[in-house]
């Protein structure tokens, strides 16, 4: 039974429970759909903002998100590396789905032939059928070449760099040197990357100390002409992947070195975006989200972030590789509070369409949930498991507390090689978020109920067409 509430907008929550919101949209003024922003950045880490633990960088604008929306401590990207991991929060299915993973070549790359497919349909198409105005700013990595570009995918406008900031490197130094030289020597010139306005290339190389606030102008411009609403803004950041680059303002702004002015600086951003919003009188009905694509790249040292308690970073299947800070805010809707159920980044899928009362595609499996209850009024979520996926094969679940590894791997020459294990590995993740004591002995009846879970998946599982795999 839904209870009913008192208090501001308790009307607009029980209709979007009931999916009814639309039947007085346009005939009261104060229950619009809710506008969407997606704050996605790039390789930062669990422990890298101030109210996930970091000691030295200070984040104070994503902690008030954090302080007055909604603070997920359970929350994963859908890989632990960026193409398949954009692809799976963009469409809410699962990367090997749409043949956005490969055991090939992990990412694509300039030289990619392929993208994600039309088939496949992007939380901006899904939002279109609402008629949201819809804008992606900042790293695509789904396909650089035009028919895979945002503007073909849902998005009426882009601006931003179509793949990593790490790409196009000018000839010089091998790759893995070249982040060993003093950061002043690293200059924005040496990446070729091209920015892109819709299709065109509007900047080559792009000036990537200016990038992050471009990145936010960007996004601020595009809710004040869009204010009368609805609208979606994918704002992917570039940073703080490699190479770190930030405007002359935050230079030595944070105690963290390069890497803190860089997070630093996007948390400024953040602030500016909230500041716009409630200017213009939609802070009440704009949620806003913030998380990142996967965990830290820890072989770069103090350029690269940190996981915290967590094992291991990008790349892996341990938990710093894919549970990343999760936070929700809309003052006007979004029942603040601490959550500790799971929640994923392909559940922004699911939870956006029905908040904007649009249908769920029935001709394909979604992997998503809808997260409504919980943000709304705090309802256990429904999520209840993760899969974790290393290019095709699947290396991890987690049950609940419990999370079973078949294979683990390190990347990037740390963390071990490849190996697996029958029996399975068991952590119980609530009390050993580290991953240090296998309890697998202890609990002798959780590893079949894990079992029949990933059976369960791989039954219904049709494998898309290795889109990363070729190159021109």
């Amino acid at each position: 039974m839904l209870k009913l509430k008192t208090g501001k907008h308790s009307l607009l929550t029980i209709l979007v429970f009931l999916g009814l919101s639309t039947n007085i949209i346009g005939q009261d003024p104060n229950l619009k759909k809710p506008n969407f922003i997606i704050i996605f950045t790039d390789d930062l880490g669990f422990g890298d903002l101030s109210s996930y633990g970091h000691p030295t960088i200070q984040t104070p604008n994503l902690d008030r998100m954090a302080t007055e929306g909604q603070k997920w401590n359970n929350f994963y990207a859908g890989a632990s590396v960026c193409t398949p991991s954009r692809a799976a929060l963009l469409t809410g299915r699962l990367p090997v789905r749409s043949g956005m993973a490969s055991n090939k070549h992990r990412v694509l790359f300039p030289n990619s032939k392929s993208g994600l497919p039309a088939s496949e349909i992007t939380l901006a198409e899904q939002l279109k059928k609402a008629n949201y105005n819809t804008a992606c700013i900042g790293k695509w990595h789904l396909g650089h070449k035009e028919q895979y570009l945002p503007t073909n995918n849902g998005f009426d406008y882009y601006f931003g760099i179509p793949y990593s900031n790490d790409m196009d490197k000018v000839p010089g130094s091998p790759y893995w040197k070249y982040w060993e030289q003093p950061k002043d020597s690293i200059k924005t010139e040496h990446f070729n990357v091209p920015l892109l306005r819709n299709t065109e290339i509007v900047e080559r190389p792009a000036n990537q100390h200016t990038i992050t606030k471009r990145y936010t102008e960007e996004t601020i411009k595009f809710i004040k002409e869009n204010k009368d609403g609805p609208f979606f803004v994918y704002l992917a950041h570039n940073l703080p992947h490699i190479p770190l680059f930030v405007s002359k303002e935050f230079e030595g702004h944070s105690k963290r070195g390069l890497y803190g002015d860089v997070v630093e600086e996007i948390d400024f951003g953040v602030g500016e975006i909230l500041k716009t919003l409630k200017e213009e009188g939609l802070d009440n009905n704009t949620i806003v989200v913030f998380t990142s694509d996967n965990g830290p790249w820890l072989p770069f040292k103090n350029n690269g972030g940190s996981a915290g308690l967590l094992k291991a970073g990008k790349g892996t299947t341990w938990e710093g590789g894919m549970r990343e800070p999760g936070i929700f805010w809309c003052p006007g809707l979004i029942k603040p509070g601490l959550i500790s159920d799971l929640g994923s980044t392909m559940d922004l899928f699911t939870t956006f369409s029905a908040m904007a009362n649009v249908e769920i595609p029935e001709d394909r499996i979604i992997d998503g949930q809808n997260l409504s209850r919980t943000l709304l009024d705090h309802e256990p979520s429904p999520r209840k498991h993760i899969l974790y996926y290393r290019g095709t094969e699947l290396f991890a679940a987690r049950l609940g507390d419990f999370k079973a590894h078949f294979i683990t791997q390190g990347a990037y020459g740390q963390f071990g090689e490849r190996e697996e294990h029958n029996p399975p590995l068991l952590y119980n993740i609530s009390h050993d978020p580290s991953e240090n004591y296998n309890v697998a002995e202890q609990y002798p009846t959780i590893i079949p109920q894990i079992n029949a879970l990933v059976n369960a998946h791989k039954a219904n599982l049709i494998r898309g067409e290795d889109q990363l795999a070729e190159r021109e």
